[in-house]
Order: C-alpha cells, then sequence, then structure tokens
C-alpha cells in the first residue's frame, strides 16, 4: 500500500510530466534528469507529509499544496502568481470588462503594492489615486505578507462597500488615507470625438476583447463626422495598464500597411512569436500622434513601440512604465490556474523595454494647466471713439472646440497644436498650379 508521501510524491511526478507534455517541453535550455527532478520533489513532499502528520493543528491537504505552489511562484517575477478558483474566476472578469472594485491596475515593485495606473472614470480615478502609489493596508489590513491576486482580491467586492486604501506616495510625508465606495467597473476601453474640425482623439483605457472592433468604429464614426478628411489623430494611452496582446496587435495593425509589430522570445518553441501587419482595413495615412506617460505599460507600450518604430506616429508625453513580459494563462484541472511569465516581448526594431520604458518623441510633463484668467489687457476694441469692424462677407461654421477639461489638459493641447502645426506648413508649402 501507498503511503500519503510516495502517494503525494507520485501525484506530484506524474502532474509535471503531464505540464511538460502540455506547455511544449521543447525549450532550447539543459534541463534536469528525472533523476534530479525526483530528489527535488521527494524533499518537498517530505516536507508536506511532516506538516501533514505532526503540525499541531490538522490541516487541509490542498491548502498545504495551494500555498506551496505561491511558495513556488513567489520566487519567479512580479507578474507570476497562483490563481484559486474565485481568483482566476475574477481574473476572467477582467478582460471581459465588467467587475465589482475601485477601479485601479497594480503590479508588485520590490514587494510593494504599486498602481500602475487608475482605470478611467472610475472611483480610484475620481478619488486622485496615482500611477507609482504604494499601496500599504487594506481596510487597516496590512498586506505586506499577501501576492498580487491576493491583494486584488481584497480590493474587488459588491458595490455600495466602502473600501479605505493606506497610501505611501512620494512627496507626501505621511500616509495618505482614501476613502472610496466600490462600484461596478464597466470599463468601456474606447472613447473619443472630434477637438476641432479635421482633427479627431481617440482614448483606449485598456486592452479588452472588443478593443480593436470598438476603436475601428469610433474611427469610421469620427471621419464621417469630419466628411472624410482627417487632419490628424490623437490617440491617448496614458495611464492605460494594458491588457491582451492580441488586441495590442489588432490596434497597431489598423494603422499600419506591412512590417513586423512585435516578437516574443521564451524557452519554449511555442513563446518565439511574431506578428505582421496586414494591408486589408488600415486606417488612412492621416499624421497620429500618441499620448503616453509612466502609467502606459504592457500592450500599450506594444502599441506605442509598433508605431513609433515604423515611424507612423509620434510618441508625446513621458516615458512609459516598461513592462515588457509576456504572460499566459494555464488552466489547472480544479479550475484554478497559473498566470505564468512565459516570455519577453520586443518592438520591431529589436528593442526590449522592460523596465526601461518607451520615451517619448516630445516629453511633455503630464500637467493640467489652472483655467485662464483676465489679464487685464487692453484691446482697440476696448479704446473710446475705436473705429467698428466691418462684417465678415463670410460666417464660418460652427466647429466643435475642445470642452475646458480638454484645454486644461497640457499634453493633449500640444499634441492638438502639433498637428495643426503641420498641417499649416504641408499647406502652406504645397506647389501652386496655374
Amino acid at each position: 500500500m501507498l503511503t500519503f508521501r510516495s502517494m503525494i510524491l507520485t501525484l506530484f511526478l506524474f502532474g509535471i510530466l503531464l505540464n511538460q507534455a502540455a506547455i511544449g517541453g521543447q525549450g532550447g535550455d539543459a534541463k534536469p534528469s528525472f533523476d534530479d527532478t525526483y530528489e527535488e520533489i521527494e524533499l518537498f513532499t517530505d516536507v508536506l507529509a511532516i506538516i501533514h502528520r505532526g503540525y499541531v493543528e490538522e490541516v487541509d491537504i490542498r491548502d498545504l499544496i495551494y500555498g506551496g505552489i505561491r511558495g513556488m511562484l513567489e520566487t519567479l517575477d512580479p507578474h507570476s502568481s497562483f490563481l484559486t478558483p474565485d481568483l482566476y474566476e475574477e481574473m476572467q472578469a477582467d478582460t471581459h470588462g465588467e467587475f465589482g472594485g475601485i477601479g485601479i491596475e497594480v503590479t508588485l515593485d520590490d514587494g510593494a503594492l504599486t498602481v500602475v495606473s487608475p482605470i478611467e472614470g472610475t472611483p480610484a480615478q475620481r478619488a486622485g489615486i496615482k500611477a507609482r502609489d504604494k499601496i500599504v493596508r487594506i481596510n487597516g489590513k496590512s498586506i505586506q505578507d499577501l501576492n498580487l491576486m491576493e491583494s486584488v482580491r481584497l480590493m474587488r467586492g459588491s458595490s455600495g462597500e466602502n473600501i479605505t486604501l493606506s497610501i505611501r506616495r512620494v512627496g507626501a510625508d505621511k500616509l495618505l488615507e482614501f476613502e472610496l465606495v466600490r462600484e461596478v467597473i464597466q470599463v468601456h476601453s474606447v472613447s473619443g470625438r472630434t477637438l476641432e474640425s479635421g482633427y479627431a482623439y481617440a482614448r483606449i483605457s485598456q486592452f479588452q476583447e472588443r478593443t480593436a472592433s470598438e476603436l475601428k468604429t469610433l474611427l469610421s464614426k469620427l471621419r464621417v463626422e469630419n466628411d472624410d478628411n482627417l487632419k490628424g489623430v490623437i490617440v491617448d494611452l496614458r495611464n492605460n495598464p494594458g491588457g491582451l496582446l492580441d488586441q495590442a496587435v489588432a490596434v497597431s495593425d489598423l494603422f499600419l500597411e506591412q512590417g513586423l509589430i512585435v516578437y516574443t522570445e521564451g524557452r519554449d518553441d511555442s513563446n518565439q512569436l511574431s506578428f505582421q501587419a496586414s494591408i486589408e482595413g488600415t486606417e488612412p495615412d492621416y499624421p497620429l500622434v500618441i499620448l503616453i506617460n509612466e502609467g502606459s505599460a504592457s500592450a500599450s507600450e506594444i502599441v506605442a513601440g509598433a508605431l513609433h518604430d515604423h515611424g507612423r506616429a509620434l510618441l508625446l508625453g513621458e516615458r512609459t512604465f516598461g513592462k515588457g513580459s509576456v504572460q499566459t494563462i494555464i488552466p489547472l484541472s480544479d479550475h484554478s490556474g497559473l498566470r505564468l511569465t512565459t516570455a519577453r516581448y520586443f518592438t520591431p526594431n529589436g528593442t526590449s523595454i522592460q523596465a526601461r520604458g518607451i520615451a517619448p518623441d516630445i516629453e511633455v510633463p503630464d500637467l493640467e494647466l489652472p483655467e485662464p484668467q483676465s489679464k487685464g489687457h487692453y484691446r482697440e476694441k476696448d479704446l473710446n471713439n475705436h473705429f467698428e469692424a466691418q462684417s465678415e462677407k463670410t460666417v464660418d461654421p460652427e466647429l466643435p472646440k475642445p470642452d475646458s477639461k480638454e484645454r486644461n489638459d497640457f499634453p493633449l493641447m500640444r499634441a492638438l497644436d502639433l498637428l495643426k502645426g503641420l498641417e499649416y506648413f504641408q499647406v502652406s508649402r504645397a506647389p501652386s498650379t496655374s
């Protein structure tokens, strides 16, 4: 009869063989021999058997195994984690675009739970939580010993429930306390409008299952609004934490007729991938400005890097977050899963942005301008007995204009000025015909 220890060891070895078959097992690195693997796993099962037999209280074997898996993944990078069945289900909800929470994307940075970016229009964004904020406590509970997904789960909950975050911010001399109310977070990944006649704005808040199709629909609508004469488009990727790789590729493909978009390199042959643009469905070749900042991460950096390397877009703003790794979600037999870093990605020019980020072509701080104040200057019309202006021969139609929020967005207004300046020089320097 098999002892408890030998039974566990047999199951672990069988599981390893199955997983090697499932993920390919064809990596280029030399692999340890079966005997070496057996000896290492034997140590693990020895400890598991000792705890199960001798610990002061009875322990559920699944809790021990889950804890062991978490420990394994915590020795890797900050983006690899174990997903219990509940966490795995929540992760799937993220990509569908609806969940209950406060609306922030987080990562682990040197063991600290760090905000990558708040999601637009959510309680976190409205409360003023910023990229690079460090979350120290959730509802008064220290999260020092929790992994990434456990911390995320603490922040999730039913709509209407209160939550308190204690945050350490660079430049603040004490912890900041944020009182928030959870909402159903419905992330509409694409929004936008015409800023001025001929100049359009598209905001991508994160990359979900329908992002590329939503952006294509928006751009078609904006072209119709502008009589099929777009003079320039601004694509805003600021505070976009990323999302699905295939959607980053599809968004890039909208603006590129051909060429490499991104490629990945990993130990397994299945992670040696490259993605090419196709001419089908490509947008017209209007000038394009991409807005980026330190909250632009992962899939956002793929889009910015691809369009920049191909000379299709100019990048304006601040250096991006620098997440250049690819995570694969691997479902397990009990409906749990692994979120495992399996590859690094590279821009078309072979640049890895891991821990480095993408630098903008034009660096513009992510500032909000104050409301303009009257300077008290006189103009001709203010002088006594001034001549009245002659009536205009033609009256320009009422054109769309940036609203007050957009006018106070310094990088956005710089991007709009850039596009308008480019259009001016193209028109003024165009050859005349007779």
